[in-house]
């Protein structure tokens, strides 16, 4: 009996880092990883101690306490999330919109940064479809998410269009340009 104890023990250890290891990643409705939707900016630091936080003011308001984007490096420099929070030079403040650059993220159906538009329909509803000068945004509100996708991935015929784009209309193999989790 005690040498059974042994093996299970060492048989839980290694499945609890495995799902760990699977959690670090995993994007759902109110979690990104390690973050949460309560996630405050002063925490940036205990959360991502192992990575690299790059904090960048717009461009010509590095003194008018504009929001500041927060950047987030492995070690490697492979850049993995970009982060806005809710208000400026607040630590308190906690994380508004998301922005995931590594594919190393993706939710539990497997939506991530190289997936392509009939991913997102063929699990989701989409909630609006909005024209941009450059770009389509697809809003999907039942995971918190919205995503761009440039007008150079889409048909021609919709690139100049006065008319509203209809889902029905954007080819399902048309990547995504960038996926963002909004709270």
């Amino acid at each position: 009996m005690k040498y059974l104890f042994l093996p299970i023990a060492i048989l839980s250890i290694i499945v609890a880092s495995c799902s760990q290891n699977q959690d670090q990643f995993l994007i759902s409705k109110s979690k990104i990883g390690p973050l949460t939707d309560t996630t405050t900016v002063k925490n940036l630091k205990t959360i991502f101690k192992n990575d690299s936080i790059v904090i960048v003011p717009p461009s010509g308001t590095e003194f008018l306490g504009d929001i500041s984007d927060i950047h987030i490096f492995q070690k490697n420099g492979e850049k993995l999330l970009s982060l806005t929070p809710k208000n400026a030079l607040d630590g308190s403040s906690t994380i508004k919109t998301i922005q995931i650059h590594s594919p190393k993220y993706a939710n539990k159906k497997g939506l991530n940064t190289t997936s392509a538009f009939g991913d997102i329909t063929n699990n989701y509803k989409i909630s609006t479809i909005t024209k941009t000068l450059g770009s389509v945004i697809i809003t999907v509100n039942e995971i918190n998410a919205f995503f761009t996708i440039p007008k150079n991935n889409l048909p021609a015929d919709l690139w100049f269009t006065e008319n509203k784009i209809e889902a029905i209309q954007i080819p399902q193999n048309t990547k995504i340009g960038s996926f963002f989790i909004q709270w």
